[in-house]
């Protein structure tokens, strides 16, 4: 057993508590919290004290490229479309074991930063099992891709054996899900075809939606950038009458509580009722947003609407380092939300949107023990304390009470 002492605790789902404990099992679940006066201290446990510190729940990020890692800086365009070309142009030099060791690298840097899980969208199925080789905590959504119709049957036949192989590593705490990638890469016929299969095993689908405004083009006109490199490879206009992104996403069956809608920056009231309707979850990826297209999410809105919203760092190839609490700090201006509400976003918001909040991103009874450490600094409040911080910052990190980052590694 082990327990840990903090002159704060963030349980996030009760609120603060001065000169807490936790106390975790063998198997790494929390068993209890408390004020450290009443949190037992079992003979066996090995004990901490951490001092000047807050204590709270592991940040989950919502949106990664995890398989990107150490591509920082290599691609500088600030056209989107000439940004998505060279990312595949450098991906096309990348070995599959360099894929590998590059989501290694990108899973124990978010431990150190602070976060203990992630969501990952990717193409080559590296991070899954980078996630079960290092016993860590995440989605992987493997990515499938096809804008023409007649691609569909050929790409579903490829990724259902990718799925089949990728499976074997979804143990412990790694899980894997879907992703058709997005409006100008994807048919509506392989959406249908990939969700029904994600549905089929009940596995999460992850989906880019509402992201560039071209791709509101493709959709309502059939012009800007994704509709001329659709005419160039002779692909026809996906839909005869004018839909939004969101609008075609529910025609081919992906909306659903199962859900994730990457960046969604381009919605309209109606798209939003759709959303809701549906009951979708959000990634907010607010630096990125702001990179490639210079404009935010309507946050707030998905908020008051009861929308699950959590944070994503998007890849380092778009903003990097990757930092959830600089991503925190730039959704909370463009939200105007209080620090409770924005701690929240970086760990059980995140948790609920992306379908673990049973599991994690609070500090309570039976919940894993995911758990980071930052310094209370010149606090106001220990929620501002974990504000104030940078990913450089960070003192411990714990994930099922298995330290993975700090002065120890577990």
């Amino acid at each position: 057993m082990l327990r840990l002492r903090a002159d704060w605790l963030l349980p996030v789902s009760a609120g603060p508590i001065a000169d807490g404990a936790i106390l975790i099992d063998d198997h790494g679940r929390i068993v209890a919290v408390g004020r450290a006066d009443i949190v037992p201290t079992p003979p066996d446990a090995a004990s901490e004290e951490l001092g000047a510190t807050v204590l709270l729940p592991g940040l989950v990020n919502s949106h990664s490229h995890l398989e990107l890692t150490g591509f920082a800086g290599a691609v500088e365009d600030d056209d989107f479309w000439e940004w998505i070309t060279h990312v595949i142009a450098i991906k096309a030099g990348r070995s599959e074991e360099a894929f590998f060791d590059a989501a290694c690298d990108g899973i124990r840097g978010m431990w150190s930063a602070g976060v203990t899980t992630v969501c990952d969208t990717g193409s080559t199925g590296a991070v899954v099992e980078a996630l079960d080789h290092l016993g860590a905590c995440g989605i992987a959504h493997h990515e499938v891709f096809g804008a023409a119709p007649e691609q569909c049957a050929p790409a579903m036949r490829r990724y259902v054996k990718d799925l089949d192989r990728l499976a074997r590593h979804a143990t412990g705490r790694t899980r894997l899900g879907v992703s058709p990638h997005a409006p100008y890469t994807v048919s509506g016929a392989l959406y249908q075809a990939s969700c029904e299969l994600a549905r089929a095993h009940g596995v999460p689908i992850a989906v880019h939606v509402a992201e560039p405004p071209d791709e509101r083009r493709l959709l309502e006109e059939f012009t800007g950038i994704f509709a001329d490199s659709w005419r160039r490879q002779g692909i026809a206009r996906p839909t005869e009458d004018p839909v939004s992104p969101m609008g075609f996403m529910e025609r081919h069956g992906v909306l659903s509580s199962r859900t994730l809608c990457i960046h969604a920056i381009d919605v309209t009231e109606v798209d939003l009722e759709l959303m809701v309707r549906h009951g979708v979850a959000v990634a907010h990826c607010p630096r990125s947003n702001q990179r490639h297209h210079g404009t935010v999410a309507p946050v707030r809105r998905y908020q008051e609407r009861g929308l699950r919203l959590g944070l994503g760092s998007d890849s380092e190839v778009s903003v990097a380092p990757p930092d959830l609490l600089a991503e925190a700090r730039e959704a909370r201006m463009i939200a105007g939300w209080t620090a409770q509400e924005t701690v929240r976003a970086l760990t059980l918001g995140g948790a609920e949107a992306i379908g673990l909040a049973a599991e994690l991103g609070s500090l309570e009874m039976g919940k894993w023990a995911d758990m980071v450490a930052l310094p209370l600094g010149e606090m106001t409040t220990p929620e501002e304390a974990v504000l104030m911080a940078s990913r450089t910052d960070v003192l411990a990190t714990w994930l099922g009470g298995r330290k993975v980052f700090g002065t120890k590694r577990g």
